[in-house]
């Protein structure tokens, strides 16, 4: 039976690859690494398969993921099932798009251009901004690129950011921040769920402030009432969101006077495939275009008048001198930003503001559910989507129980707000239906 290689170089192939660069074998390659950093043992390395044994056992490793598709997941926390359109699958897969990467001809790329110029188009008007950019790798990511563009502009070195900001977006600014000694500072919540802007008040000398929206309570926070309090400061309002769905419903950054708005776009047309890829939405005033991270594609006409378009900006070190790069992304989510575009043009504009208004309404109706059950909603502000319910001490046992019948019951919350103890975190969308909220509820209660 042939089994199937997968390194592609012959000895031959070795021999003269070794002669060119002048040693007599492979060992010669390493010898620059200290003996006690190099691993002498084989490797413990399965068996080579073929491909039909190798497909069998995908099939397998498929079968035994704890996360099957009977589960009924009230989880959310940034990422969020929702059903993508089959058109979208099917135009995603065709071979012309199938790639994650900015072209370096742009001039021979006008198709991959002309998609991400829609989609910063689209993205521009979902986030009631000016200018959007290429896309970036994540959430987070575009947050803490958003943080060091305020303090970019702003001059200064010191940025605040709302505890209901989601904790790992929290933690990846840390990250960004932690080597350059710029200062991040924390704004508490409300006990409504929201940002408590009083601190700011003793603040002057801020670059930006980040305030999520939803948060990650899933509250709404008043960004104008945000904005005003900045009026006279020098510090961006930088808003951020991991549900953007909700501005089908919701103002969005721009209508509140956000300066820049960034976030996570997974919601918009690509799987959650547990974690993973993600889409990193940026779009911000015009006055700020050139402190813009990543990339910006532009519309223009050729010699003949015909419409074409370009890499207008592109603020990184290979395009540019280091000391003028803006960051060091070198790459933008296309492919991901391409589900984007697809997903938003197929719901178009009413049909965006339908699927908002379904996810609200069947949150609600889980959330008037346990309400009615007995559980404590601690948070009286209006929310999208999730919602944080208190259970009674113990409820880990009903958690367990709840799991062995498929239900999983939201993200617990003491692991990044010890405050919080029996706290969850649940969430709803158009994929849960209302036998699954009704059966939650009624086995919460037992």
């Amino acid at each position: 039976m042939t089994r199937m290689r997968y390194l592609p170089h012959t000895p031959e192939d070795i021999v003269a690859m070794l002669k060119a660069v002048g040693l007599d074998s492979l060992e010669g390659l390493f010898a620059h690494i200290p003996e006690d950093c190099r691993r002498r043992e084989v490797l413990d390395i399965p068996e080579h398969l073929t491909e039909w044994e190798l497909n069998d056992h995908m099939d397998m490793l498929a079968g035994s993921m704890a996360v099957s598709p009977e589960y009924k997941v009230f989880v959310g926390a940034g990422s969020y099932e929702h059903h993508v359109p089959s058109a979208v699958s099917f135009l995603l897969g065709r071979s012309e798009f199938v790639t994650a990467y900015t072209p370096y001809q742009p001039e021979v790329s006008q198709g991959t251009l002309q998609a991400i110029y829609e989609y910063q188009t689209l993205t521009a008007r979902l986030l009631g901004m000016e200018v959007a950019n290429a896309s970036q790798y994540d959430g987070a990511s575009a947050l803490a690129e958003a943080m060091l563009m305020a303090i970019r502009v702003s001059r200064q070195k010191t940025v605040a950011v709302s505890r209901a900001v989601h904790p790992l977006y929290r933690r990846v600014l840390q990250t960004y921040f932690e080597p350059t000694g710029l200062e991040i500072r924390e704004l508490p919540y409300l006990d409504d769920g929201t940002t408590d802007l009083r601190p700011l008040k003793d603040m002057d000398d801020l670059g930006g402030v980040a305030v999520q929206s939803p948060n990650f309570f899933g509250c709404i926070e008043n960004l104008e009432d945000i904005k005003q309090t900045l009026q006279n400061t020098k510090a961006l309002l930088v808003a951020c969101f991991t549900e953007p769905l909700a501005y089908g419903l919701y103002k969005n950054p721009g209508q509140c006077g956000a300066d820049i708005a960034c976030g996570e776009g997974q919601s918009l047309g690509i799987p959650r495939s547990f974690g993973g890829p993600a889409l990193g939405m940026f779009a911000s005033k015009m006055k700020y275009v050139r402190n813009m991270p990543g990339r910006l594609v532009g519309q223009t006409v050729d010699l003949e008048g015909k419409r074409g378009h370009v890499l207008t900006l592109s603020t990184r070190e290979q395009h540019i001198r280091r000391e003028k790069a803006t960051s060091n992304i070198c790459t933008n989510h296309s492919l991901c930003a391409l589900a984007a575009v697809m997903y938003m043009a197929t719901l178009g504009g009413s049909g965006f503001r339908e699927l908002a208004q379904l996810n609200y309404d069947r949150s609600e109706y889980l959330k008037s559910a346990l309400a009615r059950a007995g559980f404590k909603l601690p948070f009286s502000r209006a929310t999208f989507n999730e919602f944080v319910v208190e259970f009674p001490a113990g409820f880990q046992k009903t958690y367990q129980r709840l799991l062995k019948k498929k239900m999983i019951a939201g993200l617990p919350l003491e692991t990044y707000y010890p405050e919080l103890k029996n706290h969850h975190l649940l969430c709803v969308t158009e994929t849960i239906t209302r036998a699954d909220m009704d059966a939650l509820a009624r086995e919460i209660k037992k």
